[in-house]
């Protein structure tokens, strides 16, 4: 397996990527960052991508592995989360290998996320059922069991209350309340409970970049199962596609 590899990850407001040492789990450049184009339409998101790409790795053999917030079925879009419903049933995959003239790895984000917490972080080495939620613009979910990555789970739009769980417990959600650790703690506690009633995990694992405030608000939440900070943080993602891609990279 290469070692070296781009990943991109790809959110309803920002697009960043750089490039991984996908044998410890370390970027090895300077993340890029760009901002989410508006409307968040297909080749609108792809054309920034691919700028992250070139300016990483213009060499076309470097894996490359891109993780977008949706269900990803055999290279398609199923939903869309905080972009164009366009991408809803697209061929996003083919999309974007034609656009970067290469082979990517097209995976939802918050997989790449729990993939990546798996091998390099808070998860790697636990047994039984560990759920990974990133808080970000939305809530993202990845479900490891033994090891295994259980693909395209969306419980970030549970319905609890009348309401899509991430549109009152998401990070978005606390800056556009205005809310409070305390109080967004009191919304977050009825999510992760909600989870916890479900799933009965033996771990939670809580990424995205507001982890690195996570000694506001996880202390507040009373579970059953142990809630930890991701290790990676807001890099998961970016580090669990390019590792994917390094992986799925057919060998000389």
């Amino acid at each position: 397996m290469t070692t070296l590899a781009v990943g991109v990850d790809i959110g309803g407001t920002g697009i960043k990527g750089a490039i991984v040492d996908v044998a410890s789990g370390e970027l090895t450049t300077d993340r890029i960052k760009k901002a989410t184009p508006e409307g968040g339409k297909p080749h609108d998101i792809v054309a920034v991508a691919k700028s992250i790409v070139e300016e990483l790795a213009p060499a076309a053999d470097v894996p490359v592995g891109v993780c977008f917030p949706a269900i990803v079925r055999d290279g398609k879009t199923m939903s869309a989360a905080n972009v164009s419903k366009k991408w809803i049933g697209f061929e996003a995959e083919a999309l974007f290998e034609k656009e970067l003239g290469r082979s990517i790895h097209f995976v939802n984000d918050a997989d790449a996320a729990g993939f990546a917490e798996q091998q390099f972080g808070a998860a790697k080495g636990k047994d039984g059922l560990v759920v990974v939620t990133t808080l970000g613009t939305g809530i993202g979910t990845a479900l490891i069991n033994d090891g295994v990555l259980i693909v395209n789970s969306e419980l970030g739009h549970l319905e609890i209350d009348g309401h899509d769980a991430e549109t009152k417990a998401s990070f978005a959600a606390k800056e556009r309340d205005d809310l409070s650790w305390k109080h967004w703690a009191k919304r977050l506690q009825k999510y992760y409970s909600t989870l916890e009633a479900l799933l009965s995990p033996e771990l939670f694992v809580v990424g995205g970049g507001v982890s690195k405030h996570h000694e506001e608000f996880l202390p507040l939440l009373d579970l059953q199962a142990p809630i930890i900070p991701a290790t990676l943080r807001n890099n998961a993602g970016i580090i669990g596609a390019a590792t994917l891609a390094a992986q799925s990279k057919p060998q000389a």
